[in-house]
């Protein structure tokens, strides 16, 4: 059985109307989220404006989302930071606070040497914490292929990794090379990745929509194409906003639409253009009535 098995919603940062964290919506987004059928959360990654926060503000929001979960899903918490040091620090924080695992980045400030690839994560390792490792090559400067995933693989803590590429054949050579657990990434490429193997996913729009991410994974991985595809078609139009720079911007639009608002984003992340949202509408529209039958 995986470890990281199931639909892993990476949960935005609600924001008050001055941008100061609203911890309490975070618990009922965390709470809902969990109702809807959702098997785990990852805060404080990218879509969750990591970036953004204080340090303090960083870790109150991870003790937050544990806390929300009560021990009902695992939390696998971000744990990107500037330098390895501090990565490592948010591993050990994330270990001490009851988090199941970490979703762990390669260096991201340049393009690192493979030798220094392999050094960050064994410092990682050392924790003892699971690590999904992360593969990003759209937003950072290092692809880890399955050559350097086999290789990672041997670390005794990394038993999975979020593959963003892009690439669907990427995951079956990840499959055929590594025992590595294989989480979706991408949004736009979960049918055909619960269809090939992958276990996961680490989701962006179920944010917005948790009951009908859930259950194209579930149909997906049993692999019943025809049920699949019917609401993969409807909710693609949608999911391609996962895969953008506005990927923020946009999951907090649609949680609006979902009557779930989670307030603004914070800058350099301003509100997009009013021809930018009503596509966002449109996509919006189409697949919950999709998922409704209409």
């Amino acid at each position: 059985m995986a470890r990281f098995e199931g639909v892993y919603v990476a949960i935005v940062t609600p924001f008050t109307s001055d941008y100061e964290v609203d911890y309490k919506r975070l618990t009922e987004l965390c709470d809902w989220l969990i109702q809807e059928g959702v098997d785990g959360l990852v805060p404080s990654g990218s879509l969750g404006e990591y970036a953004t926060m204080t340090g303090e503000e960083r870790a109150k929001v991870i003790h937050t989302v544990i806390a929300a979960a009560k021990g009902r899903v695992p939390v696998v918490v971000g744990s990107a930071a500037p330098s390895t040091r501090q990565a490592v620090e948010w591993v050990q924080f994330s270990k001490d606070a009851g988090a199941a695992g970490v979703m762990a980045l390669p260096p991201i400030n340049y393009k690192p040497l493979e030798n220094e690839v392999f050094a960050h994560y064994e410092a990682l390792n050392t924790v003892g914490l699971p690590i999904i490792a992360y593969n990003n090559p759209h937003d950072y400067k290092i692809d880890l292929t399955p050559d350097i995933l086999a290789r990672l693989a041997k670390f005794e803590n990394i038993v999975a990794v979020k593959e963003f590429s892009g690439d669907v054949r990427r995951m079956q050579d990840i499959l055929a090379l590594t025992d590595l657990e294989v989480m979706v990434g991408v949004d736009d490429l979960v049918m055909e990745g619960g269809l090939i193997g992958a276990t996961g996913w680490i989701s962006g729009v179920p944010n917005a929509l948790p009951k009908e991410g859930v259950e194209l994974f579930r149909l997906a991985r049993a692999g019943k194409l025809a049920e699949a595809q019917a609401l993969y078609r409807r909710l693609l139009p949608l999911f391609h906003y996962d895969a953008s720079p506005q990927l923020v911007q946009s999951i907090k639009y649609m949680m609006e639409l979902a009557d779930f608002p989670v307030g603004p984003t914070r800058p350099p992340r301003l509100p997009l253009s009013e021809e930018y949202y009503a596509g966002i509408k449109k996509a919006f529209d189409y697949a919950v009535g999709a998922a409704s039958g209409r």
